[in-house]
């Protein structure tokens, strides 16, 4: 995708933020770019961090989650409070990578998985109907004779049959019970492709997952499954399973998809994904920047997660069970409020790792009025469809609307600014008692206006308070 297109697709759900958009933007095309050069230059290209700054709740944390919806790329997000010094107790800062490695193993899995399905999908139907109309089993060899091996030893003896057809009666029953069941199983087939058989119960073999058997030493790089130590010495488990044949072509689909893909391809390409074009979002930075102003008895372990971040950010091995992975082209995001501490407050070599500052803005009035009504999400949206879901057709008027994006920026302004996250108290406390009334309704439609949202809201913003902010 091109950087405008990119920031077309991430416009239908943030609102406002352009100069974040086009950053990560920017930074996304640059990916593509790199791998365009030749092999000694691509080497030397190291991607550009991006530092977000901004308050809560004004896209900093979504503009993420939709970059992840809109790549193919291995992307995680960490918090940065999640992760403490060597030494003390709490997550390793190594574990990251180790993350961002098993999200690309999870999508370099499904992308072969969706390969194989096709066939998987011809293996899973002939299972069905061999589950629908077994197939003859086959008679012992030795039937005429001793029945087992032990039938001797007690007692059986020799025994012959001496009703035994003769060979050819028995060939021409073998051919003709065989024509049979063909003939039942194509017929079988024929009502599948029909879907006529969707809801009837068949018994299938599944394989059994294995019990939560891993030895957890203490540390998240050292955790053995107990299955591994012993390898592929036992043989898998089955178990039978009774289940509606819709459900059945899923579980077999996947079942046979799984035995077709080569686990040490997906390893060898997942890592090889994770280390080009991996993406770690760092979320609450700013939490683990020791502010002059905002001591505590944690400081010493919170300069000390940014030192053991530094040698991550600048480029290292990190082992993971799948094997080391180099950290020198993932793209590192960081973001954080930075309303106690600011970005200088970071370690200066910290801070040369994020080149790229974006500023986030405060959302305005009108930016609440455009996140209520324009996203593909949009609030207003959502609550329609919910309570449409019971029959109750609700309408908000223009005015309404200006008005709840009023009291969410007169509230952000009075108490906390939490951003975007107000709309959603407002419009939870404006619609409580309509939700809570619902089944003993005699209407089906409710137009909510300007007057029914001064009403709900007037207990909680006073209008000398409104003048005071309006003058």
């Amino acid at each position: 995708m091109t950087p405008k297109e990119i920031v077309k697709e991430l416009d239908k759900y943030i609102i406002g933020q352009d100069s974040a958009k086009k950053s990560v933007a920017v930074a996304l095309r640059n990916r593509y770019r790199r791998s365009l050069l030749p092999e000694e230059m691509r080497e030397e290209v190291t991607p550009k961090n991006i530092l977000m700054m901004g308050p809560t709740g004004v896209g900093k944390t979504e503009i993420a989650r939709r970059l992840a919806k809109l790549m193919d790329a291995p992307f995680v997000k960490v918090e940065a409070t999640k992760f403490t010094e060597v030494g003390y107790v709490g997550r390793d800062v190594d574990s990251m990578v180790r993350d961002l490695v098993e999200a690309s193993i999870r999508i370099t899995k499904q992308k072969r998985l969706q390969e194989k399905y096709f066939i998987a999908e011809e293996i899973a139907e002939e299972k069905i109907i061999e589950a629908i109309i077994p197939g003859k089993k086959k008679a012992p060899q030795n039937s005429g004779g001793v029945r087992g091996p032990f039938d001797f030893i007690l007692g059986g003896g020799f025994q012959v049959n001496q009703n035994q057809q003769p060979k050819l009666d028995q060939k021409d029953e073998g051919i003709n019970e065989k024509a049979d069941v063909e003939l039942a199983r194509e017929q079988v087939r024929q009502q599948l492709k029909d879907g006529l058989l969707e809801e009837q119960f068949i018994e299938i073999e599944v394989n059994e997952s294995p019990k939560g058997n891993n030895l957890d030493l203490g540390n998240e790089a050292m955790s053995i499954s107990i299955g591994n130590i012993f390898g592929d010495m036992m043989p898998q488990k089955k178990k039978k399973k009774k289940v509606r044949v819709k459900d059945a072509r899923k579980i077999l689909r996947e079942q046979e998809a799984q035995n077709l893909i080569d686990m040490d391809q997906v390893t060898v390409e997942a890592l090889e994904n994770a280390e080009q074009n991996g993406i770690i979002f760092i979320d609450e930075i700013d939490k683990i920047a020791s502010g002059s102003g905002y001591r505590s008895g944690a400081d010493v372990s919170r300069e000390g997660v940014q030192r053991d971040i530094l040698p991550i950010v600048e480029g290292s091995v990190i082992n993971t069970k799948y094997g080391p992975v180099k950290t020198d082209h993932v793209l590192f995001i960081g973001a954080g409020a930075f309303h106690i501490s600011k970005p200088t407050d970071l370690i200066p070599e910290l801070q040369g790792r994020f080149p790229i500052r974006v500023e986030l803005e405060n959302l305005t009035k009108e930016a609440f009025i455009q996140i209520l009504t324009v996203p593909e999400n949009a609030l207003i949206k959502q609550h329609k469809m919910l309570l449409e879901t019971e029959g109750i057709k609700v309408t908000f008027t223009d005015d309404a609307v200006e008005e709840i994006a009023t009291m969410a920026f007169l509230t952000n302004e009075q108490q906390e600014n939490i951003g975007a996250r107000r709309l959603h108290t407002v419009m939870e406390k404006l619609l409580e008692d309509i939700s809570f009334n619902i089944p003993e309704m005699d209407q089906d439609e409710i137009i909510i206006d300007e007057e029914y949202v001064k009403d709900k809201f007037i207990d909680r913003i006073h209008a000398d308070d409104i003048d005071k902010y309006i003058l």
